[in-house]
Parts: structure tokens; sequence; C-alpha cells
């Protein structure tokens, strides 16, 4: 199994850069997971108090869940994922199985900032795209997607997305073996991480050396 942690900051495009990465090589092959799912469970706290947490701060995030669960699908065992919703703050009752497949692409805000988890990932991405181009791309999704106000919006780029960025996401592009600007515009990047992956499926047992672009 090859695992792929694709990292950047919010609105960078690292879903796309995974998506298009999985229709090249077919979905059949691929376990697409995304560590906003793994966010901690906090349905034990108050809706005002779920709402003033950082989210963007590694913490934040359930990465011991998050590692269990690579390490299970790298064993060859199937896992029960959650399923974050966004309106509540909280994890959905539901889950949804994750195999496992010859390919794993995670993606994720703090997948090159967490160490365990990047000491499990087999190539690490990174998309790195300008500050302006992904607040805009965040404020739509957050409005049209999450239910959010611009108001909203903008308190949270201030105080917490900016930050955290600068703070732990930005410094953990010195981790990547391909650095992707401008995600899913660039075809380059895209298809070279494309090609590294085909080479493991039909060279399982070939070393893969990604070169930093």
């Amino acid at each position: 199994m090859l695992i792929i942690g694709i990292a950047g900051g919010t609105g960078s495009g690292k879903t796309t850069v995974a998506r298009s990465v999985i229709e090249k090589l077919g979905s059949e092959q691929v376990t697409f997971i995304s560590q906003d799912d793994y966010y901690m469970n906090q349905n034990h706290l108050e809706f005002f108090e779920r709402e003033a947490i950082n989210y963007d701060h590694p913490l934040a995030f359930d990465n011991e869940l998050l590692l269990e669960h690579l390490k299970s699908l790298k064993s060859g065992n199937p896992v029960s994922a959650p399923i974050y919703d966004f309106s509540t703050y909280t994890r959905s009752l539901d889950t949804v199985g994750l195999q496992p497949n010859p390919i794993v692409i995670l993606e994720g805000l703090h997948v090159l900032s967490d160490e365990p988890i990047r000491s499990i990932l087999d190539i690490k991405v990174f998309v790195d795209t300008d500050p302006d181009v992904r607040i805009l791309r965040r404020a739509l999704r957050d409005m049209q997607e999450r239910g959010r106000t611009i108001e909203s919006v903008y308190e949270q780029y201030l105080t917490t997305v900016k930050p955290m960025h600068e703070a732990f996401i930005e410094p953990s592009k010195k981790y990547a073996d391909i650095i992707i600007p401008e995600g899913g515009h660039n075809e380059v990047g895209i298809n070279l991480l494309t090609v590294l992956t085909e080479k493991y499926l039909h060279e399982p047992s070939a070393s893969l050396h990604p070169i930093k672009g």
C-alpha cells in the first residue's frame, strides 16, 4: 500500500489535486481520506462553546484515531471513519467504510505538520497557493456549503486561520517531497504525482524518489 499525504493552506486546492489524481488512477484503486472528518468530537460541549474552538490548530484534530485508521488500512483491514458535520461542529452519528486499496490519499491542513502522521506517509505533497486566492475560496465554500456569514469568515480568518497557517502549515512545506503551486490548475504537478503513483501500482517493489518541484 502507498499512502500519499496532501497538505496546504485552507482553500489551496488540496481536494482538487486529490480528486484529479483519483480520476486519473481510477477510484477502484484509491481510498480517499479527508483530515477534516477527524476533527475532535466535541458533542459534550454547548453549541456556543463548540463554535469558539480554534479549528485551524493541529490539536483540533483527533490524529490518534486517524493514525490508528491509517495503520489498520496498511495492515489490510477496513475501517469505519467518522463523518464531520460542519453545521453543528460535531461528528455525525453515521460513519463511512474505508477499504484497504493499493493507494490511500490523505488530504488536510496538518497532514505534514503532525510528525506521527507524516512518518507513515510514502509521498508527501504540499499545495502552495497565493493567500488572496485561498481566502476567497474559503469564503465562498464556508458561506455556500457550511452556512457561515461573511462576518464570521472574516473574523475567523484574522483570529485563527491566518495565524495558524503562518505558525504550523507554511512551515510544514519543508517536509514535502513534491510542491504543487496553484493546486488543481497545475496539470504538470498533478501529472507528476500521478506518474509516481502509477509507477508504484505497476511496480510495487520499486523505490520511489519524488522530486521537489
